[in-house]
């Protein structure tokens, strides 16, 4: 049997959710696939379904229809055990806020993952302080968040992400809580994450200069993908 190369591999994936005595249809049949080392932007206006589909290809929600295999696993077939299993072994999230743990210095936070998934703690800490040189913060690991600028606390979560070397990396507007110019930098990072480590990127973004940064643009309206594009 041949295994599918593809990391993401969407077919007719539809999701609906009970408003009241409404039905909401978030996504009407979707079809995407996204090929190892891709750098895909995300696009669509609020309320198009691209957060829905963030959250079917985090495995953070299950769809009403429809497949999605992750790396050539049938995930729309898992249990809630199985999934947050595959989650935390093949996805590493970045989130616009952040969400770093207050308490935690920035090595622990980035060794989350390591810690869900059982490690030791000499283990985790050698591997999240390698996460966090790979994204130039190794001289802040004993810091926490409070003691970081808004990119060094979002260069912790990338590490965060990375930690587990996932099959991809799902970024949800990463640059809204940053000025431009630290924005910029972040995305120069990931640029530099995509070329030279063929890291899976897939960032949602409304901003459209941090979506022609992208190497390829998937437009969402009403559910449905209506443009798929490389990125001039």
């Amino acid at each position: 049997m041949e295994i599918d190369p593809a990391v993401i591999n969407i077919r007719a994936l539809r999701k609906t959710y009970a408003r009241g005595a409404e039905e909401v249809h978030a996504l009407q049949g979707v079809d995407l696939r996204v090929e190892h080392g891709e750098f895909v932007a995300v696009v669509g206006p609020s309320g198009s379904g691209k957060s829905t589909l963030l959250n079917l290809v985090g495995c953070l929600d299950t769809p009403t229809a429809g497949e999605y295999f992750l790396d050539g696993i049938a995930t729309h077939r898992l249990g809630d055990r199985d999934l947050a299993f595959v989650r935390n072994q093949k996805i590493g999230f970045v989130f616009q806020s952040f969400n770093l743990l207050p308490r935690m210095n920035a090595w622990q936070n980035a060794a989350l993952p390591l810690a869900y998934g059982g490690e030791r703690r000499a283990g985790r800490r050698k591997r999240a302080e390698a996460a966090l040189d790979r994204v130039g913060l190794s001289p802040r690991r004993d810091h926490r968040p409070n003691e970081l600028s808004g990119g060094e606390r979002q260069r912790v979560a990338i590490a965060r992400a990375l930690v587990n070397n996932p099959s991809m990396v799902l970024a949800d507007e990463p640059t809204g809580n940053l000025d431009q110019k630290t924005g910029g930098e972040i995305m120069r990072l990931f640029e530099e994450l995509n070329r030279e480590m063929r890291v899976t990127l897939v960032i949602v973004t409304h901003e459209p200069d941090i979506a022609a940064r992208c190497r390829r643009v998937v437009r969402i309206v009403d559910g449905l993908i209506v443009e798929d594009r490389s990125a001039a």
